[in-house]
């Protein structure tokens, strides 16, 4: 990508800026898993930009921000439809940094952001999508899944085990039920979308030597040592797995309405560029408008400025 596409955005128009975003985003783009390969996408790309870009990139985020903001109010004021973004990673990916920096700009009134854990005792007397569903966005509201249904196609996946808590009938757990949860994933996705829930699903796809570099640089900040845990490391040992299990969630569940961005994360800021051009070019595609004041609408406005200007 040349350098231009972060050159001048302050002097763009609305439409430019999109056309910028689309250009930034599309490349990370999966709407058919079928030829998906993950080896395919580099943790390290970046477009042709380089570490000595990251100045210009931050200038072109926080126009991203202020034009995700201007979204944003439209969204909320139209009050149809409803965004859902889901961010899957490994730990020290940057999911955190994404939603902190791209949303910095956005209405908290309007954005709400769940980071899913270990389930509780009264989610694992659910459905395994229970939990979730219980956080889904209201229309005109931005939703953010730190984690999402996902982690049951991932995490349970590499570690099997697991399904032993979920107090699932024996029957019910059989070599597929991998495809039988990338089914019903298929399908609610395709519902919510039915019904004026767009999804957007982001995996931020960091490399094993990069996780390594942020975990011993947490370890040595005493100011993040809060976010190290030691089971993170033991993960790392399962990375094959991890990696297998991505992959064949994203070949099993990218859809044109709702598809998989799998972003490069080596690189923080141009992780955060793509993020937030991809979900402005979302919502502007969305076709959004302020709410069309009828006739009964004008004449309220009309006596409330009568009132107003007569007490003046």
């Amino acid at each position: 990508m040349p350098k231009h596409l972060l050159a001048d955005l302050d002097r763009l128009d609305f439409d430019e800026v999109v056309d910028r975003c689309r250009r930034v985003s599309e490349p990370f783009r999966v709407t058919d898993g079928k030829g998906f390969r993950l080896r395919d996408v580099d943790p390290d790309d970046t477009l042709g930009l380089r570490d000595d870009d990251k100045e210009r990139s931050e200038a072109a985020l926080a126009v991203g921000v202020r034009t995700l903001a201007r979204l944003q109010d439209v969204l909320y004021a139209q009050d149809r439809w409803a965004l859902l973004l889901v961010v899957q990673a490994m730990d020290a990916a940057g999911k955190d940094g994404v939603v902190k920096h791209v949303m910095s700009g956005v209405n908290p009134q309007g954005c709400q952001v769940h980071s899913f854990k270990v389930p509780s005792s009264e989610e694992l007397d659910h459905d395994w999508m229970w939990r979730c569903v219980q956080r889904l966005p209201n229309r005109g509201n931005i939703g953010i899944f730190n984690r999402s249904w996902y982690e049951e196609t991932l995490v349970v996946r590499v570690h099997p085990e697991i399904l032993a808590s979920q107090k699932l009938p024996k029957s019910l757990v059989t070599d597929a039920i991998w495809d039988e949860r990338f089914q019903d994933i298929r399908a609610f996705e395709r519902y919510l979308a039915r019904n004026g829930t767009v999804v957007r699903k982001f995996m931020l796809h960091v490399s094993k030597k990069e996780q390594r570099r942020r975990f011993l640089d947490r370890i040595a900040d005493p100011d993040r040592r809060w976010k190290f845990a030691l089971g993170d490391v033991k993960e790392r040992g399962h990375w094959d797995a991890y990696m297998e299990a991505y992959e064949d969630a994203v070949r099993s569940t990218a859809t044109e309405h709702a598809p998989w961005y799998v972003v490069p994360a080596d690189h923080k800021w141009f992780t955060r560029l793509v993020v937030a051009a991809a979900t402005i070019v979302t919502l502007a595609d969305l076709d959004l408008a302020y709410p069309e004041v009828d006739a009964v609408k004008k004449r309220d406005l009309e006596t409330a400025r009568r009132l107003l200007a007569k007490k003046a």
